[in-house]
């Protein structure tokens, strides 16, 4: 009984998305996180080579995840104070502190294999291929296709191939 009790607390504490925080939604239907005022939810990336994901938001709780490879794309769902709610292309994550996270956008490669190309056409010349699971750093996107670099190598692939960028999303 006293389990429960504990578990109908935590819930009421964190709510239902797991944020502490309530998140704020711009004049333009944009939410935004209540610690930085940043889109929420956004992508970023995993600064180190370990990133501890833990089940709340302090040093207290118990950690559930370790990722282990650097510039890996996260998706960021929640903030509390320096603490990240983030996920994975496989939906794992946890709160991680806002220190092991950089701004550096990477995807991951999602199709069984990608072709980077030399403009972004279909018809364009294959200048590398990449299987799945590569990270990729993001050199910009526009609606349909990112520049990436791999390996030195830079190139355009169809963004229905990655993970760590929203459709229809455009940045350079």
């Amino acid at each position: 009984m006293r389990v429960s009790v504990i578990m109908v607390m935590a819930l009421l504490a964190f709510g239902a998305s797991g944020a502490i925080a309530q998140n704020k939604v711009d004049g333009e239907g944009v939410v935004r996180g209540e610690v930085t005022n940043l889109p929420l939810p956004r992508y970023v990336s995993l600064k180190t080579n370990e990133g501890n994901a833990r089940r709340g938001p302090g040093l207290t709780h118990r950690i559930d995840w370790v990722f282990s490879r650097a510039g890996m794309p996260l998706r960021i769902t929640a903030e509390y104070e320096n603490w990240r709610r983030i996920e994975d292309a496989e939906g794992a994550g946890g709160w991680v502190h806002y220190s092991l996270l950089s701004g550096t956008r990477t995807a991951l490669v999602a199709a069984d294999m990608l072709d980077l190309r030399a403009t972004p056409l279909l018809e364009s010349t294959v200048v590398l291929r990449a299987e799945a699971g590569v990270i990729a750093r993001i050199l910009e996107c526009r609606p349909d296709w990112c520049r990436l670099s791999i390996a030195d190598e830079k190139g355009w692939a169809q963004k229905s191939d990655l993970w760590g960028v929203d459709p229809g999303e455009s940045f350079d």
